[in-house]
């Protein structure tokens, strides 16, 4: 069974979409099986993934109001080694239909279910406010990994973003959980980039990924390219990084039973 994380934050331009492409791309290399599932009306981790989001037949906004199967709207990206169910303008208008109908907290989980079977990972990349759309994705999802700056008003959105996540684990989904934070754009050289980030390691301790994402202008370059990083310059400090954070997944899981042992062994390296 997957491993099903919605990748999430309130507050926008905390590179929560380079991440959620990335991560699944470098989870695909280390020969995951990967889904990656764009829930965000705008469409970026679609086209990040090599995918004109003006030119699906089938999105997550037909899977989500029934008008197609999970497994017609599937594709794999180009370059990513990861398959995808993408998203585009048309999901905006989920968020008003799903009100009037039955479950709807609980669509996008009802569709996963028939093909979870088929992969390891299922990433998530929610849109950056909390609607239906983002109540779908968490509560589909059993970990929430949670990109953020080390900065002032971060911590004040994840105090916001915790207060969510509780909520939802008292009254929808009591296996949700916090996955991880993760450090994103990180530049040592700042002195409050250090300090925040001595915050949250003390007051979150392993659940701070011990993998940062480093300021790095391939990671920016590459989504122009329809192409995650390590499909772009696969020697950038960014691919780097995110082969980094899969292994520290990868580890973590350890996920038996889906791969043969040698293939597990490549993907923990």
């Amino acid at each position: 069974m997957a491993k099903i994380l919605a990748v999430t934050n309130q507050k926008g331009g905390v590179g929560k979409t380079t991440s959620c492409v990335n991560l699944s791309a470098s989870l695909a290399a280390s020969k995951q099986r990967v889904l990656l599932i764009d829930v965000d009306p705008q469409g970026n981790a679609t086209m990040g993934s090599g995918i004109d989001k003006h030119d699906q037949q089938w999105s997550v906004y037909h899977v989500l109001t029934g008008r197609c199967d999970i497994s017609q709207a599937i594709m794999p990206s180009l370059d990513g080694g990861y398959d995808v169910l993408g998203a585009n303008a048309d999901l905006t208008a989920a968020e008003v239909e799903l009100m009037s109908m039955d479950h709807k907290e609980s669509r996008l989980k009802d569709a996963l279910a028939k093909v979870e079977d088929q992969y390891d990972f299922i990433m998530i990349d929610c849109p950056p406010s909390l609607n239906m759309l983002t109540i779908n994705a968490m509560v589909a999802a059993r970990g929430v990994i949670i990109p953020m700056q080390c900065e002032y008003y971060a911590l004040e959105g994840l105090t916001a973003l915790m207060e969510t996540i509780s909520g939802l684990r008292e009254t929808i989904n009591p296996d949700l959980h916090i996955e991880g934070l993760l450090r994103t754009m990180y530049d040592p050289r700042m002195t409050l980039t250090t300090e925040v980030s001595r915050q949250l390691i003390n007051h979150f301790g392993d659940q701070v990924y011990r993998t940062v994402i480093p300021r790095n202008i391939r990671l920016a370059e590459a989504p122009s390219h329809g192409k995650p990083v390590l499909a772009y310059d696969r020697n950038s400090r960014g691919a780097v990084a995110y082969l980094a954070l899969a292994g520290e997944l990868v580890r973590k899981h350890d996920i038996k039973g889906l791969h043969s042992k040698s293939e597990r062994k490549t993907g923990t390296q």
